[in-house]
């Protein structure tokens, strides 16, 4: 990385405000991503997932059952 020479310390202090509010963007950016990844790992998310794929079993053995019983 290329050092950069400033000629006063307002250009020092504008970097310095610039690099403390992207890091603040990036503190923000964290905190949400793992929020949402907590909401998505929440018991009633992650069963959502596995009724579509109950309903589908539950689906084709009922069908099945119905079947067997016209043979």
């Amino acid at each position: 990385m290329k050092a950069k020479k400033y000629s006063s310390f307002e250009e020092i202090e504008q970097d310095m405000r610039i690099l403390q509010l992207q890091r603040e963007i990036d503190e923000e950016k964290l905190k949400y991503a793992f929020q949402s990844t907590k909401e998505e790992l929440y018991p009633t998310n992650l069963l959502g997932g596995f009724s579509g794929i109950a309903k589908k079993l539950a689906l084709s053995f009922v069908t099945s059952k119905i079947l067997k019983s016209f043979k």
